[in-house]
């Protein structure tokens, strides 16, 4: 039997946007979109990894900031990595509001720095540069 990660669905305000959002500033793309009537879903797909957007006029449980909800039952964040966190943050400029950061792990893994950002919706999204698994936990 396989099993593989699948994805993550998102209730969104404004589909369109969250959609440009996520195209423009993490590279997702339009997979497939199903009708439900007066409503759709739309599905975006960056290589193996999709998102599910849901139209939703109910108001968030709470404002998340930053790294994210803490609230049981809830995802804290979603988290992207990149090879430099730099780049990605003079990309995005002043477009998307950081929520936290960028702070630097140093103290646990040379290099690894992340930062926080909010989607259109509120979600808290990471991006971050360096992260490795530990030696001894990959080879088990």
């Amino acid at each position: 039997m396989t099993l593989v990660w699948s994805h993550v669905a998102l209730n969104c305000h404004d589909q369109r946007t969250t959609e440009r959002f996520y195209g423009e500033f993490f590279g997702f793309r339009r997979a497939r979109t199903v009708s439900l009537g007066e409503e759709e879903i739309i599905f975006l797909r960056k290589d193996d990894v999709y998102l599910e957007l849901f139209h939703s006029a109910v108001a968030p449980i709470a404002k998340a900031e930053g790294d994210g909800h803490a609230h049981q039952g809830t995802a804290r964040h979603l988290a992207f990595q990149t090879d430099d966190l730099d780049v990605f943050l003079d990309r995005i400029g002043d477009q998307v509001p950081v929520s936290l950061g960028p702070l630097h792990f140093d103290d646990f893994i040379p290099g690894w720095r992340s930062v926080w950002l909010t989607d259109p919706d509120g979600v808290i999204v990471e991006v971050s540069q360096g992260y490795r698994d530990e030696e001894t936990a990959a080879s088990s």
